[in-house]
């Protein structure tokens, strides 16, 4: 299994409507991927290792399928229209990991 994990950078004075993200993107992600998505989750940063210090990631969605292939198919079909979606809860550019889930 892997899991693709979608990373929002904590960026000054960006905007990221964790709302929308919540009731809107990832229900359209679960729609438009169907079956293939095992399992998704949600990771909302606050705070940072030292005391005081910003979350690295404003946000962090992470969503499991069986493979690189079956994420890549799916991607495919439905990549444009959710790339399409994140101006609409966000300003910052997402950084993308595969990893493969060994525990």
């Amino acid at each position: 299994m892997i899991k693709v994990s979608v990373m929002y950078p904590h960026t000054e004075g960006a905007k990221f409507d964790l709302d929308y993200y919540l009731k809107q993107h990832m229900p359209l992600v679960k729609r438009k991927c169907g079956p293939a998505l095992r399992g998704a989750t949600v990771d909302k940063g606050v705070a940072g290792g030292a005391p005081g210090a910003a979350a690295a990631y404003v946000c962090i969605g992470h969503l499991m399928f069986d493979s690189v292939d079956a994420f890549q198919k799916t991607m495919a079909a439905a990549g444009k229209e959710l790339m399409g979606d994140i101006p609409n809860f966000t300003t910052i550019q997402p950084v993308m990991q595969i990893s493969e889930i060994v525990m």
